[in-house]
């Protein structure tokens, strides 16, 4: 076994369970999930039709709790705690220190019941080869390394001074304008091992010179990324995107994802539909009031004025059928809560059974993944989170890490609290 390798997972047969698939399809009482020694679900059904144990298989009773597959989530930031450390965290503390918080975050979130995340700007692909490797306990990871967006935009954090802490300590930014150096940037960051590009179409509420209906990267920067990352194999673009116009540039520029959305206009909505683009609409932003301190005056007012708009347009979107991925933005909202988020889903339109597809097989597709993640079935890779309650009936159960009983990756056991 080569050094650092993590040994194989141990068989294991969850038997007594309350099944909800992330397809769809109604749950299955008296359910039995069997693992097998490569890391796969063996089975999944009823327990009228399972197979026999196998030798050497663990049998775990979960006595009529929940299981479903492992969720996702598609917007963190787990190298910040909160908004105030995109700028402080590169000037007051050592690396080492940021290194090891955000391990600790990983940990947190994989036991939130997350065994899949895309971290769009803060963490270096030193972490997803860290997790991959057994070095680091945590959920999966996609990379997008650094966000991309114009000078004064959403990523360029330089304060009045005239200071740019991202250039003392490279984190968070990729300034470019135009479409020669929107092709550099994506060229960097391919370089240095980003699975997914991250552009800013818009401002944001924590950027210092730009707001969130300002316009950032333009349509043909986006296309000039979108251009440039097919060139190289292929990645999926996610857009920072608030502002209706943003938005608008970000779909015509062909995005995968739209990141927030909060504003879309009924056009925007169109585009969405038309080209089957994604939001992710990090609804746990707006659950702010016990955050407050970590926020300026400013970014306070701007996210009370932003949240009476966003709940009249998102509902509108998911009405509508846009497709839905679940991301928390988690960093600007709290690690380690991150399936709070499925309340706020509801909240906005989709049934609790829709808002767990969101943040299963619709994510999973939406990363890439869907082939061998995102749904419990025969074949897929046993990432697995069984819970306390009913989620179906209350949606929120998620919400409380506590509640989150079992976590399994890749058929491996890590987290286990049922006693």
């Amino acid at each position: 076994m080569p050094e650092h390798a993590t040994p194989p997972p141990l068989p294991v047969r969850f038997t007594g369970a309350r099944l909800i698939d992330g397809t769809g399809a109604a749950p299955v009482e008296d359910a039995v999930v069997a693992t097998a020694a490569d890391g796969t679900i063996a089975y999944a059904g009823p327990a009228a039709g399972a197979p026999a144990p196998a030798p050497g298989q663990e049998e775990v009773g979960l006595g009529g709790r929940t299981l479903l597959p492992g969720f996702f989530d598609c917007h963190v930031h787990l190298g910040l705690d909160n908004p105030r450390e995109l700028v402080w965290n590169h000037l007051d503390s050592h690396a080492s220190l940021q290194a090891l918080a955000a391990a600790d975050r990983m940990r947190r979130t994989l036991e939130a019941g997350v065994t899949s995340v895309r971290d769009l700007g803060g963490l270096d692909a030193g972490f997803k080869a860290a997790q991959e490797r057994g070095l680091a306990v945590g959920p999966r990871l996609q990379v997008a390394l650094r966000l991309i967006s114009d000078t004064g935009g959403h990523a360029d954090f330089t304060l009045p001074s005239g200071i740019d802490p991202h250039r003392l300590a490279p984190g968070a930014g990729e300034t470019a304008d135009g479409v020669h150096e929107a092709r550099v940037a994506v060229r960097r960051l391919m370089r240095d091992g980003a699975d997914v590009i991250k552009v800013c179409a818009t401002g944001g509420i924590s950027s210092p010179s730009d707001g969130p209906e300002d316009e950032g990267l333009g349509q043909e920067e986006i296309a000039a990324v979108v251009a440039e990352t097919g060139r190289r194999g292929g990645r999926p673009v996610a857009a920072h995107a608030q502002g209706a116009a943003g938005i608008r540039n970000a779909v015509l520029g062909g995005v995968s994802s739209v990141e927030h959305g909060y504003l879309v206009d009924d056009e925007g909505i169109d585009l969405m539909l038309e080209r089957g683009t994604f939001l992710v609409p990090t609804l746990a932003t707006f659950d702010f009031e016990h955050r407050r301190h970590l926020m300026t005056e400013k970014a306070y007012r701007a996210k009370q004025w932003l949240a009476e708009r966003t709940f009249d347009r998102i509902p509108e979107a998911v009405r509508r059928g846009v497709r839905v991925a679940l991301g928390t933005d988690a960093g600007v909202s709290e690690h380690g809560r991150n399936l709070a988020e499925l309340g706020f889903l509801v909240r906005v339109g989709l049934s609790p059974m829709e808002a767990i597809e969101a943040g299963t097989r619709s994510s999973a597709e939406l990363l890439g993944v869907a082939d061998r993640l995102g749904t419990v079935e025969e074949g897929k890779l046993a990432d697995l989170v069984v819970c306390q309650g009913d989620p179906l009936r209350d949606v929120g159960v998620l919400a409380e890490p506590d509640n989150v009983a079992v976590v399994v990756q890749g058929g491996r056991v890590v987290k286990d609290i049922r006693a």
